[in-house]
């Protein structure tokens, strides 16, 4: 465990404990987010591969505009 982590909790252990529940549950929330994004990131590779592709393509081919 960091040292950052290690104060955050000993901040946190002396809070009543249903406020120390709220900050487990957002912190518990926070991390499956960030799996779920992290999920949908790596399954989403070669749509992304292929989105850039075609984007290059029509700009090599003149069908941009500048923003």
């Amino acid at each position: 465990m960091t040292r950052l982590l290690e104060k955050a909790i000993n901040q946190v252990s002396k809070l009543p404990e249903s406020e120390q529940d709220a900050v487990a549950a957002i912190v518990i929330e926070e991390l499956a987010s960030e799996a779920h994004w992290a999920e949908s990131f790596a399954n989403s590779q070669d749509l992304l591969a292929k989105l850039a592709e075609a984007a290059l393509a029509e700009y090599a081919a003149g069908r941009t505009k500048p923003l």
